[in-house]
């Protein structure tokens, strides 16, 4: 499968020439789309199509951030009010019934963005919430219990397969212990690997999610000189072997504050790591063209659970 191992983003409504071509002849791997994106329903059906036929493949990889509240790109579109922590709380009161309820707000949702063809959520964030942290994660969270983060995040995996959208599970190995934003600023996290795995490590463990999207984090005890995404320790010994994930692992956007390297540099460095993608969110035409002239192919482990992608969204 010849796919660059980069998922680019896009500036307007409609695609320029620049961004055609970016698509038609560099192969990225996919597309992730913004507010900046979405206009109408008409406007992105058009967009996605378009974005599809120029890649040659009707299961080309369209993602958005569609969390509910705060963190909302088809506000254009619906009124997703609702966030994770709602579903948490539901559940802690009654687990038969938030899990219900839960799972019809994902049909819903699923099925909206099915309408507008995206085929990629990046949901469940599996981030425990915690006193005392950066509230990046707040609402975002299911919950401070362990055990209802991963419950549900289980179940929006599942759920979202069943209804042929991919999910991306976040950020792994844990974001909810940082005391600051990553898009600003690198957190620092001093807990030891134990207390890490008993709590934060643990929402991500047993989970069937395709995609799972790092945490630019730098966890002092594990190696006090990478963030997550460029620690080959952290993706190797934590992700891979502790929590024992074995999809496709995404960086978080490259061009965020906490990395703090150039473009090229932290591709180069999150793929060296053990990322099998990075992500770029910014859209600037230019850096997409140099990153993506920059990263290889993917490699026939990412082809392989690409290929396996492919075959739920049919």
């Amino acid at each position: 499968m010849k796919k660059k191992a980069i998922i680019i983003s896009i500036r307007g409504f409609k695609l320029t020439d620049k961004e055609k071509l970016l698509i038609s002849k560099e192969k990225p791997w996919g597309i992730i789309l913004f507010k900046r994106n979405i206009r109408s329903l008409s406007q992105i059906q058009s967009l996605t199509k378009n974005i599809k036929r120029l890649a040659k493949n009707m299961y080309f990889p369209i993602l958005v951030d569609e969390e509910g509240s705060l963190v909302s790109r088809l506000g254009n579109l619906i009124n997703n009010n609702v966030n994770a922590n709602f579903f948490g709380n539901l559940y802690s009161i009654n687990s038969k019934i938030g899990s219900n309820l839960y799972k019809n707000y994902l049909n819903s949702i699923c099925q909206i963005l099915k309408n507008t063809g995206i085929n990629v959520n990046t949901i469940p964030v599996l981030d425990l919430l915690k006193k005392n942290t950066n509230k990046v994660i707040g609402n975002r969270s299911f919950s401070n219990n362990k055990m209802i983060v991963k419950k549900l995040g289980n179940l929006t995996v599942s759920q979202c397969h069943k209804n042929k959208i991919i999910s991306v599970i976040k950020h792994i190995p844990g974001h909810g212990c940082a005391l600051s934003d990553s898009h600003f600023k690198m957190p620092k996290v001093n807990l030891n690997k134990k207390d890490l795995d008993k709590e934060d490590f643990y929402t991500f463990k047993d989970n069937s999610a395709k995609l799972a999207m790092t945490a630019h984090i730098l966890y002092k005890k594990i190696d006090n000189k990478n963030v997550a995404t460029f620690s080959k320790k952290i993706i190797k010994n934590i992700i891979r072997k502790k929590i024992g994930y074995n999809g496709i692992i995404m960086s978080d956007d490259i061009s965020m504050k906490a990395l703090k390297y150039d473009l090229i540099t932290n591709a180069k460095k999150s793929l060296k790591a053990g990322c099998n993608l990075v992500l770029y969110c910014a859209g600037n035409i230019k850096d997409n063209f140099k990153l993506i002239k920059s990263v290889p192919y993917i490699d026939k482990f990412t082809s392989k659970k690409t290929s396996e992608i492919y075959k739920i969204l049919r």
